[in-house]
């Protein structure tokens, strides 16, 4: 079917901007069609930055936009298709397959061969791609029929291909600051023909705080729970429209955190708590904790966490630590969230206000790669059980010191095998009960002891 004489024209798809009508929401039809009403990402879009200058000069190479919903990865890339003039395809890569890919660089090809118009190829979600779809992308972008804007809020290291991410350019949009915010906000009571111009609307200065504090520098969160409780404030009498923080309040209902349990959110954010508890910052690792929680985070694996941070940086500068941590985990086990919430936070704060000490993990380490290197030399016959005849022929348990049998239940005798002898793995540090742990290794390790009931040729009959 032809086009109506009396149709609009689709601009969209040519130049990377439509005018979205009235009904589409807020955040639709407000975004930015150039870089003069582009808000924020100032260190890939400034004057002068590379991104820019790839752009202004018309030669930019595929590229991956890496950031947190809502700060512009999708605008950036229909700006850039308008200001190259390049055809703009986007498509999503949760609906989207090989045979869609197929028709777009079918499309480009003919297009580029008669008219000589590129193509950018738009993928949202491209992290959503499995390894044979963003296989399928990689000849058309290598040959040039494509140029690929991948838009992504994962980590493309882990989800974008090796072949592909060495062929684009990966650039990051970090979340928009607060000033970003507000300007976009500014703009949309403003604008009478895209934005809420024609409503009226005064948004109280509590409710502008309220409203870029909690979005998490997501221009989407702000304009479309902007334009929620704008339509469902009534105007006043002179056709006003007052904004109130509890309307703001009550349009957000409850805020989304910015998480993903399985993505870079999850990663960064245990993270943080670990290296905050590290650091003896209690405070900051009952944020990091909560931020994990109140996302909906799986309590045993923040459990899981703890118990080996208890081990791992305080050991046995307080050998209590693996306790308390052990015992908020049976604790979140037995009861549940919310209320299993306060016994991660009493560990978190036990574990970030109690001595450190890494001793046990070097030490560990240690023994993992003398371990791997070998040799693995047999265990010494004077430490292995002669249960046997035959064994204590060969002289299993010969030798061996019964440490009970001796003054302060310690006696000096070698356990390690030969290849390893005098070999010291745990080397305590000088914070907590290793004050104590040092000054008994020092007084065994330093002086002799005399047995009390056994002679040194006499082997002691014991269980290992």
């Amino acid at each position: 079917m032809h086009p109506s004489l009396f149709s609009q024209p689709d601009r969209s798809e040519s130049q990377g901007q439509a005018r979205a009508p009235a009904r589409v929401p807020l955040a639709a039809r407000l975004r930015p069609q150039s870089f003069d009403e582009f808000v924020g990402q100032q260190h890939l879009v400034g004057d002068g930055r590379l991104l820019r200058r790839s752009i202004d000069a018309d030669n930019l190479p595929s590229i991956v936009l890496w950031g947190p919903p809502g700060t512009g990865k999708t605008t950036l890339a229909r700006i850039i298709a308008r200001c190259t003039k390049s055809h703009f395809a986007p498509m999503s890569a949760v609906t989207a397959g090989v045979a869609d890919l197929r028709r777009v660089v079918d499309e480009a090809r003919k297009r580029l061969a008669f008219s000589s118009q590129r193509t950018i190829l738009f993928i949202d979600e491209i992290h959503r791609f499995n390894k044979a779809q963003q296989d399928a992308i990689l000849p058309h972008v290598e040959d040039g029929t494509v140029t690929l804007i991948g838009a992504t809020t994962e980590n493309p290291s882990f989800e974008v291909i090796s072949p592909l991410l060495s062929r684009a350019r990966t650039f990051k949009l970090d979340p928009l600051e607060k000033d970003d915010l507000k300007a976009i906000l500014s703009r949309a009571l403003s604008d009478d023909e895209r934005g809420l111009g024609q409503l009226n609307v005064d948004l109280a200065a509590d409710a502008l705080e309220q409203l870029v504090s909690v979005a998490s520098g997501d221009a989407r969160i702000v304009l479309n729970a902007l334009e929620l409780a704008a339509l469902a404030t009534p105007p006043d009498g002179s056709g006003r429209r007052n904004v109130t923080v509890e309307a703001i309040a009550e349009a957000l209902q409850h805020r989304t955190l910015l998480y993903d349990k399985a993505g870079d959110q999850h990663y960064d954010i245990i993270s943080a708590l670990h290296k905050s508890l590290r650091d003896s910052d209690p405070d900051a690792g009952l944020y990091w904790l909560g931020r994990m929680l109140e996302a909906g985070e799986d309590p045993l694996y923040i459990a899981r966490r703890l118990v080996r941070f208890a081990s791992e940086d305080v050991g046995m500068a307080d050998p209590q630590a693996l306790v308390i941590c052990m015992a908020a985990q049976q604790a979140v086990h037995f009861i549940g969230l919310p209320e299993g919430s306060l016994a991660l936070a009493q560990a978190a704060v036990y574990l970030a206000t109690a001595p450190k000490s890494n001793s046990l993990e070097a030490g560990y380490s240690a023994v993992q790669e003398d371990i791997r290197r070998g040799p693995n030399d047999p265990v010494p016959l004077h430490l292995r059980n002669p249960v046997t005849k035959l064994m204590r022929e060969m002289d299993y348990g010969k030798g061996y010191k019964y440490a009970h049998d001796y003054e302060g239940h310690y006696v000096q005798q070698e356990h390690l095998p030969p290849g390893l002898r005098g070999k010291r793995y745990y080397v305590p540090g000088d914070q907590g009960y290793e004050k104590d742990v040092v000054s008994r290794l020092e007084q065994w390790r330093g002086s002799l002891r005399f047995p009390k009931q056994v002679t040194p040729d006499e082997p002691a009959q014991h269980e290992g």
